[in-house]
């Protein structure tokens, strides 16, 4: 359990939990949708937290107004929320730290830096922007009218865990993390408090302020991020004198959903001038992976609009199937899944379901399995079973479940019956290999 003490910043209480013991101090600006005791309830969250606390002590905050620290009348100027992280930094002990921050965290983390180079270290900013609001020399992002209703809808469905939905799409069909993201969300504010929050939110805007950042500074963003542009980011990089931008693999905005390890790296070797290498883990799984068929074609029959309304009936279809059968969703591929499941039975039920599931939308998908040793990598799946399981889809037809021979011994007595599709080679793989479709 990790318990809450509290910093006097002027009249306000700040909530404020450390993890680790060093060597070095790390700031963690969160967004404004947190609860410092229980954001360690998701275990994705606790792991990054732990993993960060073995080269450095975490100092994790509420903002004010948020989950326990005291609540806010008004909007506060960034310069207050600046001297907060000054009250948790003294509450602590640390002269000189590192600040992390994402999302809204970001613009105040940038003033933070700016204005007192003596305190901070250094600046990690992953997912974060300059500016909120379309501006003609800022146009990638909402208009006012856009904001405003999705601010509307927002605050309507508040905690229901809407926001969650939108930074770990993938995470949808997993009602352990959906139920926390809910609670997370009437933890951390009111509905009007939530409000006010969006709406001071919507003014942000410190792009005056980057040329007057002079510490080290590394800058994240995933590719594909559906959430927010990567192009907030890269302006953050391109007006911090020096800063350095990475890009992740992935598409959800939650830095603990695919590419975790990479995060943790870059944060370790830019904090800490070096990177551990860690032994993955491993297990034995049954890798699943799914694909569409003629998907480019069928996009350019259908138009763009009603094949995206198509592909987002697809993955809720997928996803739930997932669910029902105890699989775990490792990664969305555009046209398909890559999951897995700790019973090959368990993983070939649930391709045939979304196959027969499929049909009924008109889809066309093939899939393949297989059972072997595969590496854990927070978030992400590696080894050469993984490689099988792609090369066994590839060889499947349309509406065809293909499974490795190893998978076919693995279920015998479980009733499930098998078509003999003759010895392959797969493609990098050593051998030939046997392999069988569902019947």
């Amino acid at each position: 359990m990790h318990r809450a003490r509290y910093a006097k910043s002027g009249d306000v209480n700040i909530a404020y939990v450390t993890v680790g013991e060093g060597p070095i101090d790390l700031v963690w600006v969160p967004t404004w949708i947190s609860q410092c005791e229980y954001l360690f309830e998701e275990p994705g969250l606790a792991n990054a937290f732990e993993r960060l606390a073995e080269f450095a002590r975490v100092i994790v905050f509420d903002r004010r107004g948020a989950g326990l620290s005291d609540p806010m009348v008004g909007a506060p100027t960034l310069e207050e929320q600046a001297d907060d992280v000054l009250a948790v930094m003294d509450a602590v002990g640390a002269e000189r730290a590192a600040v992390f921050a994402t999302i809204e965290g970001g613009p105040m983390a940038c003033l933070f830096a700016a204005t007192h180079p003596d305190r901070c270290e250094r600046l990690v900013l992953y997912s974060s922007f300059a500016r909120s609001g379309w501006a003609p020399d800022y146009d990638f992002t909402w208009r006012r009218d856009e904001r405003e209703a999705r601010t509307a809808q927002l605050v309507e469905h508040w905690g229901e865990g809407w926001m969650a939905s939108g930074i770990a799409p993938s995470r949808q069909a997993d009602p352990d993390f959906m139920d926390w993201a809910a609670r997370l969300e009437r933890l951390a504010a009111s509905p009007a408090t939530a409000e006010r929050i969006l709406e001071l939110i919507g003014e942000l805007d410190v792009r005056h302020v980057l040329p007057s950042i002079r510490v080290p500074t590394l800058v994240m963003h995933k590719r594909e991020d559906e959430f927010l542009d990567i192009r907030h980011s890269q302006y953050l990089a391109e007006h911090i004198p020096g800063a350095r931008f990475v890009e992740l693999e992935g598409s959800d905005n939650l830095f603990t959903v695919a590419g975790f390890d990479t995060f943790i790296g870059e944060c370790e070797e830019f904090l800490t001038g070096r990177r551990s290498e860690r032994e993955p883990d491993r297990m034995l799984a049954t890798v699943l992976f799914t694909d569409i068929c003629s998907s480019t074609e069928r996009a350019a029959q259908l138009g763009d609009r009603d094949w995206r309304e198509l592909l987002q009936r697809h993955d809720v279809l997928v996803r739930r199937e997932l669910a029902r059968h105890r699989g775990e969703e490792v990664k969305h591929t555009g046209d398909g899944f890559l999951a897995t499941f700790d019973g090959p039975a368990r993983g070939i039920r649930c391709a045939s379901a979304i196959s027969q599931g499929m049909r009924g939308l008109g889809i066309g998908v093939r899939a393949g399995l297989h059972t072997g040793e595969v590496e854990m990598r927070s978030g992400d799946v590696g080894g050469l079973a993984v490689h099988i399981g792609a090369r066994v889809m590839a060889l499947a037809g349309e509406h065809e479940v293909l499974a490795s021979s190893t998978v076919k011994d693995l279920v015998v007595g479980s009733g499930i019956d098998f078509e003999d599709r003759g010895a392959h080679e797969l493609r990098g793989v050593p051998g030939e290999w046997r392999l069988f479709a569902v019947a």
